[in-house]
């Protein structure tokens, strides 16, 4: 499978700001998702996960509550909606894609065997 990312920008503290991930050549519902991002200087976190079939989430406690992952089978997207953003959570976003078939461990990058490019979302405060 082949990821694309999209969605990231410059806003101001309190904002809002969706990102995407398009999938491509694999089953998307055989993938778990996740999003993971790395400010400047700092190691790559994660941010959240999604199973195959939707039904399981998980967030990073600093997100919990503000940002809202989600999927659309259909269009074969993952989605990372981010509400009342901080100057902290400025980094490039990173979406992951991890076969169902490894089990569920979405806050750990190694269980994802797929990476997309990564889009740079800037919170200004």
């Amino acid at each position: 499978v082949q990821l694309q990312a999209s969605g990231g920008g410059l806003v101001q503290a309190g904002g809002s700001l969706r990102l995407s991930c398009a999938a491509s050549g694999g089953i998307f519902t055989e993938y778990a998702m996740g999003w993971f991002r790395q400010a400047p200087g700092k190691e790559r976190e994660f941010v959240g996960g999604v199973s195959g079939g939707g039904t399981r989430k998980a967030y990073a406690d600093s997100v919990k509550g503000r940002f809202t992952i989600s999927r659309d089978n259909a269009k074969n997207m993952v989605l990372l909606l981010m509400n009342s953003l901080k100057p902290e959570d400025t980094a490039v976003y990173y979406c992951a894609a991890a076969p169902t078939v490894t089990g569920w461990a979405p806050s750990t990058s190694d269980y994802y065997d797929t990476w997309g490019q990564g889009t740079l979302v800037t919170v200004s405060s």
